[in-house]
């Protein structure tokens, strides 16, 4: 089967190399070679990894893998794997590609294929499908620099990827048109740049093999069985691994990154907002080797915070966001995968309480000499059963809060489970921000996107509010006078005057953007268009107080703020004496429907007025 590999190749006659370069401009970068891209003690360890779980001699994965992966490190030289999400760093995409062959071979280790083949075809077709594995993964995300990037060399000239590696100092910029997903069917571009002839030819002799490889080269995964489902475990592994295994590599990446943005989030709520290890209600407790958070609380008040900040792309429902931060390495899973822990927490003076809890690691938020003072009380964790379990004795682990002292170090992730890597289970779907902003604006569906505040009903309001919540009701709700500062806009009393004042202010300060695709307000018919239910859900969510007062009159969060608007007549009603307008949004791609209110003045939330969005047209009522 190697002996494919051990003919001699033709000769290639070597790239001119430009004279040595001592002053670089500013921005240019000067292209390295696989040998010093690849010489850093991490990225040596993981070659290392990698070729222990070939099990090959060393000549025959210098064959097999070595050339593939050095050809990719001069490929993909400094270039980051992401703009804002996973290794979004200078060098971020040669360690993603080094990181995903390393977990996609180890995960390769438990699996016998081609499935369903006798044990023979296996041992035959073994070496051919852990190569195709590690080849997939390390080629997945590659047409990302051929589509997501622009490089520029020294000379002024554009590179492509298929010119072959750089020999000149670069530049590179993410493009601002560049479409997600694209990257997945540029590969058939590139593959060919890293996987040679005689490489092709033996992977194409494995029929049950060479379909699910070209399926994934062409980007659908969806076609092409365990080995996508290999890639992908691989690709999650990577990511999280990236974005919550080094607080110092978090911090490191750019201000605009996701990563960035929830921490950032999260450390000014604990410095300034949430109250930790209090003697009774209290948003959070600190123990010796963990954090933990009142799940609904941490989640309404980081979304708050973001959206005040500016920040979109935050899911509207709460779960999203837990699923957010823990694919993103914020969050420590419980030992079924699942973001949300149930604890009872009892203090030192004997108050007790049950709660769902987000589980962090301290190191994340705090530095060593920062670390507040320990809980002087325990929290007990529930294991509750489950159907399937409903026969078993339910159990609860004690965690005491012990004070710890200035000489211990305490590990990062929390004990010894910071070593073991937590797969996200492959059942559990990746969450879908985008779904997410579409029901904002009211075009997935959302309930009650196109009726009037009194047409909404039969809503389900069992569900009581959480005791927790009720405590600290009285405290989140001051009555101060209406002020839309960055940070303030939380503190003000929620109404319909104060809705109006935040609209305006955050269309001056451009934290709402208007007549885009994720915009909640447009100007349609030489006025504004508010979407419903999408701009109310979004003050909501900025003002978590709005949660409380509208279980006080068994309405959701946002039907309470569009029945205050309301109530201002503010808006133009249509002849009917419905509140409520239809636009037809008309795109490129796709035609769709939006349900929101028309203002009877536009200068109530512009200075001036913005022309028409030509993409909307106002039609009839929904």
């Amino acid at each position: 089967m190697l002996s494919l590999f051990q003919r001699k190749r033709p000769a290639v006659a070597a790239a001119p190399t430009p004279p040595p370069v001592t002053d670089l401009p500013k921005g240019l970068m000067r292209p390295e070679s696989a040998a010093s891209l690849l010489a850093t003690p991490r990225r040596q360890k993981l070659l290392e990894h990698i070729w222990q779980r070939t099990s090959l001699s060393r000549r025959q994965f210098a064959t097999l893998y070595r050339t593939t992966l050095e050809r990719y490190a001069e490929l993909v030289q400094a270039f980051p794997a992401s703009e804002a999400h996973h290794h979004a760093y200078p060098g971020g995409m040669l360690d993603h590609g080094l990181e995903i062959v390393a977990y996609s071979l180890k995960l390769r280790q438990s699996h016998l294929l081609p499935i369903g083949a006798s044990p023979e075809d296996q041992a035959a077709q073994s070496e051919a499908w852990t190569a195709a594995v590690a080849y997939a993964a390390l080629l997945h995300d590659i047409g990302k620099i051929a589509v997501d990037l622009h490089v520029e060399l020294a000379d002024g000239s554009t590179w492509h990827p298929w010119h072959g590696p750089l020999h000149q100092p670069y530049r590179f910029r993410y493009r601002d048109d560049r479409e997600y997903r694209l990257h997945s069917a540029a590969t058939g571009l590139l593959y060919r740049q890293l996987l040679d002839r005689e490489a092709l030819d033996w992977l194409s002799g494995y029929p049950d093999l060479w379909g699910p490889l070209l399926y994934v080269l062409a980007g659908q995964y969806e076609h092409a069985g365990v080995l996508g489902e290999l890639v992908v475990q691989a690709d999650r592994a990577s990511v999280a691994q990236e974005l919550g295994g080094d607080p110092a590599r978090a911090m490191a990446a750019p201000k605009h990154a996701l990563q960035r943005k929830l921490l950032d989030g999260l450390r000014y709520l604990l410095k300034e907002q949430l109250k930790l290890n209090q003697p009774e209600a209290s948003d959070g407790w600190l123990t010796e080797d963990a954090l933990w958070l009142v799940s609904k609380t941490v989640s309404d008040k980081l979304r708050a915070h973001l959206l005040s900040q500016g920040i979109d792309g935050i899911p509207a429902n709460n779960t999203a966001v837990f699923n957010v931060l823990q694919d993103h390495g914020m969050l420590l899973p419980t030992t079924d995968g699942k973001a949300v822990w149930r604890a009872t927490v009892t203090s030192a003076t004997g108050w007790s309480h049950a709660f769902t809890l987000l589980r962090l690691a301290p190191a994340l938020i705090w530095e060593s000499g920062e670390r507040p003072t320990s809980f002087a009380g325990t929290v007990a964790i529930d294991v509750t059963p489950t159907e399937n379990e409903a026969n078993m004795p339910a159990t609860s682990s004690v965690i005491e809060a012990k004070p710890v002292s200035e000489s211990q170090e305490v590990p990062p992730w929390g004990g010894d489970s910071a070593a073991a890597l937590v797969l996200p289970p492959a059942g559990r779907p990746v969450p879908d921000v985008m779904e997410d902003l579409l029901s904002m604006v009211g075009l997935n569906g959302a309930s009650g996107a196109g009726q009037d505040s009194e047409a909404v009903s039969g809503a389900d309001h069992s569900a009581q509010p959480d005791a927790h919540m009720a405590s600290l009701a009285a405290a989140a709700i001051p009555s101060s006078s209406i002020s839309i500062g960055a940070h303030s806009s939380t503190a003000a009393k929620p109404s319909g005057e104060h809705f109006m004042a935040w609209l305006k202010q955050g269309i001056v300060s451009r934290r709402l953007i208007i007549n885009d695709a994720k915009a909640l307000v447009h100007t349609v018919s030489e006025t504004a268009y508010l979407v419903s239910p999408g701009v109310f859900q979004r003050y909501a969510q900025e003002h978590p107080q709005v949660g409380m007062l509208a279980k006080q009159e068994n309405q959701q969060d946002w039907q309470w703020v569009q029945k205050r608007f309301e109530r201002l007549q503010q808006h133009r009603k249509q002849s009917s004496g419905l509140n409520i307008w239809t636009c037809e949004v008309t795109g490129p791609r796709k035609s769709r429907r939006l349900h929101g209110y028309l203002l009877s003045d536009p200068h109530l939330i512009f200075f001036e007025v913005p022309p028409d969005n030509p993409y909307l047209s106002l039609g009839a009522a929904s």
